[in-house]
């Protein structure tokens, strides 16, 4: 089937005939207009100057695969990344799958097997790994048993969520709206977080206050404390100055008394 991914027919031919140029697009689909992502490899093949194989790509020297990537126009708006990650892609491909991009999805028996493949390969998340599963599935036909239920929700029929349902500009303006709509939903729920996060401290100087009432009235009972024990010791002090002014007073007054009767033994002495 033919690709219509990038919109331009020579660099759709080429992901569509070339299974590693497709895998390569699908990594470079990432924060770049996805057109630009797929018309990424026909660049690349371009300025290689030769087949665009894996075998290639991972015998060069990386530094200067990113060399390739910077040249004005970038390849990507992170050339020197990106390039790193296709140069391991390349590599993986090489290694695991005797340098043929399509051994990587036409030997898998199972929709989990083809996801698991797929999400092992440099550049690949689980978001966009399910995406490719559902890409292969909706227009390349490849269908393993479990493959709409490893890829959903982007396997859903009439969908319009991704790469995975774009077969021309009517399509593609469909998947665009999409993902707008998608992105203002975002901002929006983060703006309803950011507005709770704000109002939430409104319901904490209560609760501040009453935190900081209770030291204060735990420092005013040991204050109170404090003087009880104080007043215990002061007592017996007040009990011992009160009894020694009650003896004083005794004393006194058993002078005065005596006194009293002496003089009236003399008196009467002298009326005898």
């Amino acid at each position: 089937m033919q690709l219509r991914l990038s919109q331009d027919p020579a660099a759709d031919a080429l992901i569509s005939s070339d299974d590693f140029a497709l895998l390569v697009g699908m990594v470079l689909d990432q924060q770049v207009p996805l057109e630009w992502a797929f018309a990424a490899p026909l660049e690349l093949k371009r300025r290689l100057g030769r087949a665009f194989d894996p075998a290639g790509l991972a015998a060069m020297d990386p530094a200067r695969l990113v060399e390739v990537f910077t040249v004005k126009p970038a390849l990507h708006r992170y050339p020197g990344s990106m390039a790193t990650r296709v140069h391991e892609l390349a590599r993986v491909v090489v290694e695991r799958y005797g340098g043929r991009a399509g051994n990587v999805w036409k030997g898998a028996a199972t929709g989990a097997e083809l996801f698991g493949r797929i999400r092992e390969l440099p550049g690949f998340g689980e978001q966009k790994a399910k995406i490719f599963v559902a890409l292969l599935g909706k227009q390349l036909g490849v269908r393993p048993p479990g493959w709409e239920a490893v890829s959903a929700p982007f396997s859903d029929t009439h969908s319009t969520r991704s790469v995975a349902d774009i077969t021309g500009p009517d399509s593609l303006a469909n998947v665009r709206a999409f993902k707008a709509e998608a992105k203002a939903a975002h901002k929006r729920a983060q703006a309803g977080a950011l507005e709770a996060r704000r109002a939430a401290p409104a319901r904490k100087p209560a609760a501040k206050a009453a935190g900081a009432a209770r030291p204060a009235a735990k420092a005013a009972k040991a204050t109170g404390t404090a003087k009880a024990a104080k007043a215990k010791r002061v007592a017996p002090s007040t009990k011992k100055a009160a009894r020694s002014v009650s003896d004083a007073v005794t004393k006194v007054a058993g002078g005065v008394s005596a006194k009293t009767t002496k003089a009236k033994a003399a008196a009467s002495r002298t009326g005898r």
